[in-house]
């Protein structure tokens, strides 16, 4: 099974290796995989500290994090090409959740005079994982200084704070971008969620979504905004006709699946009619692509409640609750999965702990994104 871990580290690959995000001046090599051969051959004591690179580079490309990290350390001890070991490390902490971690490896790489934009934009997204915005918007902006023109650098940290619902800060290093890149579709719909969550959606947030919708018509960040705008006013059929239509047009990924499915359970399909076999299906597809995306899981598990498969909704609805510790209905639906297998210890545990968190936001007044 792929874990959300295998994403980032993907997604991390295309950051240091794309446009505008050079390597060290040091280190020529992709980090994210096997180093360059060394000039000249290695020596006897080199060998196996450079294997445990090439191998704890190469499971970091393919998001076995946690299982890189030995190799890793083991390269990094001996000295070997401290800036491919420290940037993988750096990521496989990060992916892992070990932000504290991820942050003393690049730091060390910045006081060791190997910083870059790419570090410090990795530097960055720790800083927002360990819970320090101030932190993480110097770091940006010394990354955004070195490639103001990077997009990619921007919609990274904007996943980031989604990611930490740190909403108030994705708002600023959007509104960044959009000062170098103020024709990015992807910008103004990352400003447009963050503005909405901030519940500022009739001011602010559907003419980001409308601008975003036309600057990419009928791409898949326009088809984005499009579905998104129609969610936060409500309107589930005309969000599935874009969903479909987009599904259609081929954009069928793990979000669009999920999005549609969970759309169609919102419009009220129910076991035994078409639409809910096309959200089953469509939900299944999209976990099958994606195992750590948690809304899908949490729509899946309420699927198979409906269905009565208890046990199948308790799995994915724990996979949910892993990935969203803090949101209220999945709890509900697993107490009800938890009643329907006769386990009612524990289906009162997540009743209990489901008003304690309706309780927490009530108290804070927080606006949640759309699904």
């Amino acid at each position: 099974m792929q874990s959300r871990s295998a994403r980032i580290a993907v997604g991390l690959a295309v950051l240091l290796c794309g446009a505008g995000i050079p390597p060290s001046p040091a280190q020529s090599a992709n980090p994210l995989h096997a180093p360059a051969a060394p000039e000249a051959p290695a020596t006897g004591d080199e060998a196996a500290p450079r294997a445990e690179l090439a191998t704890g580079a190469q499971l970091t490309a393919h998001g076995y994090l946690q299982q890189a990290i030995p190799h890793l350390l083991a390269a990094q001890r001996a000295g070997i090409d401290p800036y491919a070991s420290g940037v993988n490390l750096g990521i496989c902490y990060l992916g892992t959740g070990n932000y504290r971690q991820a942050i003393t490896v690049l730091r060390a790489l910045d006081a060791s005079g190997l910083g870059n934009a790419a570090v410090e934009n990795l530097l960055a997204q720790a800083y927002i994982g360990n819970a320090q915005p101030q932190e993480a918007l110097r770091s940006f902006r010394r990354a955004a200084a070195a490639t103001p023109k990077d997009e990619k650098l921007y919609d990274y940290l904007a996943d980031a704070c989604t990611d930490h619902k740190d909403y108030a800060l994705g708002l600023e290093i959007v509104d960044e971008g959009l000062a170098q890149l103020p024709g990015s579709a992807r910008l103004h719909y990352e400003k447009a969620l963050f503005v909405s969550q901030l519940g500022r959606f009739d001011e602010a947030g559907k003419p980001e979504f409308e601008r975003a919708a036309q600057l990419a018509p009928n791409s898949y960040i326009g088809y984005l905004a499009a579905v998104q705008m129609d969610l936060y006013e409500d309107d589930f059929s005309g969000a599935e006709k874009v969903l479909h239509e987009a599904v259609q047009s081929g954009h069928r990924d793990y979000r669009m699946l999920s999005l549609l499915g969970t759309v169609l359970l919102h419009e009220g399909a129910a076991p035994g009619e078409p639409r809910f076999a096309e959200a089953q299906t469509a939900l299944e597809e999209s976990a099958q692509e994606n195992p750590g995306y948690s809304a899908t899981q949490i729509a899946l598990g309420k699927v198979y409640l409906m269905e009565n498969e208890a046990q199948k909704a308790v799995d994915h609805l724990e996979i949910g609750r892993r990935l969203e510790p803090d949101n209220p209905a999945v709890y509900a639906s697993l107490a009800s999965a938890y009643d329907q297998l006769g386990e009612h210890a524990e289906a009162r545990r997540m009743r209990l702990q489901m008003g304690r968190l309706l309780t927490e936001k009530s108290a804070g007044g927080t606006a949640e994104p759309h699904p």
